[in-house]
């Protein structure tokens, strides 16, 4: 009976994030690997049994449902225990944002053992990876797809420990809020779905806000699509209601109104100020 099944995937299509190998190992008792570096993350999930994971001089002891993080170009060193040896699974990743996803579960330098209680899907999503060694563009999108479930069983149970972290995660929060912003801000959105997608409640993402950039993030959002309205003011010969429609307000009323406020002027005195700025520097025929 085989003990080992491994899978080495050549694709490198998917530059955020792509598998470099994955597998299923029950070890043998004292089995080990290295000292060893390598030249990109691996994600190693303990599924039964237990074992040890050296790395910058300290010693970890990993259990049944946890798992360990290697860093690239980091000696570490694992050995499988001496009557409980563990059986794990796998993946080997790189990519652009592979750093900020691991980030996004709890994981990176300084965090290197998680727990998850996904015991059985997370070694699903790997047995399926291994099923899938054709180089056609089916197994390819398969296993990236396989991929990110399993990133997001990972998300699912470091939630917890996110919202208990530090300054950091703070940031990480307000800078989710802004990029969702970025990308919603034309339509009609409020704070309660900023909340939502990152999954605070509004109370505490105002506080953050607060805490860090000294405004609530409905005031953020209001300048936000303001500062946009200005661009298409300045820049564009659309008529103020279409501008209005673009920044994500539905009543043109209103949003002349939020203008006034931020800009203390209206959306057309502010583009006939801005025209007759303009004037006094061309050049006169």
């Amino acid at each position: 009976m085989l003990n080992v099944y491994f899978l080495e995937n050549s694709n490198r299509d998917f530059n955020d994030m792509y598998l470099c190998y994955c597998g299923l190992e029950k070890c043998v008792p004292l089995h080990s690997f290295g000292p060893a570096v390598r030249p990109n993350y691996l994600l190693h999930y303990v599924l039964d049994g237990k074992g040890y994971y050296y790395v910058n001089d300290k010693k970890y002891t990993v259990t049944r449902n946890h798992g360990f993080l290697i860093c690239p170009n980091v000696v570490t060193f694992y050995q499988a225990d001496k009557d409980d040896p563990w059986t794990y699974i796998w993946i080997g990743i790189d990519g652009n944002k592979v750093d900020y996803y691991l980030k996004s579960v709890g994981l990176d330098n300084d965090n290197l053992i998680f727990k998850s209680n996904k015991n059985d899907e997370l070694k699903e999503y790997v047995l399926e990876m291994l099923k899938h060694h054709k180089s056609t563009p089916y197994d390819a999108f398969k296993i990236e797809g396989l991929l990110y479930l399993f990133f997001s069983k990972l998300a699912q149970d470091n939630k917890k420990a996110l919202l208990n972290s530090s300054n950091s995660s703070d940031n990480t929060y307000i800078n989710k809020a802004i990029e969702f912003i970025q990308n919603n801000y034309l339509s009609p959105i409020k704070v309660t779905d900023i909340a939502n997608y990152i999954c605070l409640n509004r109370s505490y993402l105002t506080t953050i806000f607060k805490k860090h950039l000294n405004m609530t993030p409905q005031k953020f959002l209001l300048e936000y699509r303001i500062t946009k309205a200005a661009e298409l003011l300045y820049n564009t010969d659309l008529s103020i209601g279409n501008i209005a429609y673009s920044c994500g307000y539905n009543d043109p009323l209103a949003f002349s109104k939020a203008f006034k406020k931020v800009k203390g002027v209206s959306p057309k005195e502010y583009r006939l100020n801005k025209e007759a700025s303009t004037s006094k520097f061309l050049l006169k025929e």
